[in-house]
């Protein structure tokens, strides 16, 4: 049987991540005490950082849990932050100042897209006008909106995605009520994920006094994000059609299109990287704070992981996606070897509603049929129309959370990494 066939037959494993006594019985805020923002990062980590997820990613430097079998961390890694984990146990594999707080560039695009995806349905069309494009920051990436045309919400959200449109992320900001009102939103939801290294200042992560995050909390966010279709459905589009303007021509209004690429460079590609296999998103950024920002997650023999690198020092042209790829070779050859070093704790209300009175001692919540029948109905819905990417090749599962007796919760993850992902392999 060919390997895609095998791919497609085999479902992604479920996993329980065990959420610890200290998220559960002590406050969030006594857990993991935010700091107060700063207005540019400093040249070396700070001696106290959060301890959310357990101490060693409180602590500066390297931690890792090398012993006999467990491979040996690449040696010319030079990001500022990093952290590699298993995207379904949650377990963090090894990082390097993880809680460290950085500006996140684009990354934080991530974010915006994890709060107000679910908002708008894809068919929904919005006119742009003048205001919505008025305080853009000068030199931001752009994928060519154009005022008085019409965009379906299902282009804005390709815009952002494939090239990190501030544009894109303007219009859909004044459409969610505004900047300041999706700002808002977006920090409620960083610390309902237990992001709390995060300070949103504006949607696109345009560089802003006190504007940060973590390789540790943008991991957090892209493995919620990513339980969500339609965010693993952009994120992973290699390439689209994007509405360009609108032409009289004999007569009749026609509307051009043009194709654009994503910027992932492990995603598409580049003269000196190639599309590294299993990679199935998430998000790249770059700006003069905050330098060279990616998350990513991919897949090997069934084993997902998520890495996060952060600002490499090292000024090679593509440095952070080669770091990010020898970071992906060493988890996927580590994993299931090497003791975790943390975890990424569940969002607030899933440990709250653990604890509460009344959870199922047999491990349901609303009933296993539930989930299971959620899981089964699923299977076989591909990504929408409308994108010459990558479709979704896999079954659908639901994002929603399942909570479980004695502190656990477990997430529907059969993500449906695309199979014409998985296929490439590294030349």
């Amino acid at each position: 049987m060919p390997a895609p066939m095998k791919t497609a037959r085999r479902a992604l494993l479920v996993a329980s991540a065990v959420v610890s006594s200290l998220a559960l019985t002590v406050p969030v805020s006594h857990a993991a005490p935010k700091p107060s923002p700063s207005t540019s990062p400093s040249a070396t980590p700070p001696a106290g950082m959060s301890t959310v997820g357990g101490e060693r990613l409180g602590q500066a430097g390297t931690q890792v849990n090398l012993a006999s079998g467990v491979p040996v961390l690449p040696k010319d890694l030079t990001a500022r932050s990093w952290v590699i984990a298993d995207a379904e146990s949650g377990d963090v594999l090894a990082a390097h100042n993880a809680h460290w707080r950085l500006p996140p560039a684009s990354t934080m695009k991530m974010l915006f897209a994890d709060t107000v995806l679910p908002k708008f349905p894809k068919s929904v069309e919005h006119k742009v006008v003048p205001s919505d494009l008025a305080d853009v920051g000068a030199g931001s990436s752009m994928v060519g909106i154009k005022e008085g045309e019409t965009y379906s919400v299902h282009d804005l959200w390709l815009g952002v995605f494939l090239r990190s449109g501030n544009d894109a992320v303007h219009v859909l900001s004044k459409m969610n009520g505004g900047i300041d009102n999706t700002v808002k939103e977006m920090n409620e939801h960083a610390e309902e994920l237990q992001a709390l290294d995060t300070n949103a200042v504006s949607p696109d992560g345009y560089d802003a006094p006190h504007q940060v995050s973590s390789a540790y909390d943008l991991t957090l966010i892209a493995r919620s994000g990513l339980q969500k279709k339609d965010f693993r459905e952009y994120c992973s589009t290699v390439t689209a059609k994007f509405p360009g303007s609108t032409s009289k021509k004999k007569g009749k209004s026609v509307r051009e299109t043009f194709e654009i690429q994503n910027t992932n460079r492990l995603l598409a590609g580049d003269s000196d990287i190639p599309v590294y296999q299993g990679i199935a998103g998430v998000k790249n950024g770059n700006t003069t704070n905050a330098g060279a920002t990616f998350t990513g997650v991919a897949e090997r023999n069934g084993k997902v992981l998520l890495v996060t690198v952060m600002n490499p020092e090292k000024s090679e042209h593509n440095e952070v996606y080669k770091e990010t790829a020898r970071l992906f070779d060493w988890g996927f050859k580590a994993a299931g070897k090497v003791q975790p070093v943390g975890e990424l704790v569940p969002p607030k209300s899933a440990a709250q509603a653990s604890a509460q009175p009344g959870s199922n001692n047999s491990g349901e919540a609303g009933g296993t049929g539930d989930a299971e029948k959620s899981s089964k109905s699923a299977v076989g819905a591909s990504a929408a129309s409308g994108s010459t990417g990558i479709g979704v090749a896999l079954g659908i599962t639901g994002g929603a959370l399942v909570l479980l007796a004695a502190g656990a919760f477990l997430i529907n993850r059969r993500w449906p990494l695309p199979d014409l992902v998985r296929r490439r392999g590294r030349s």
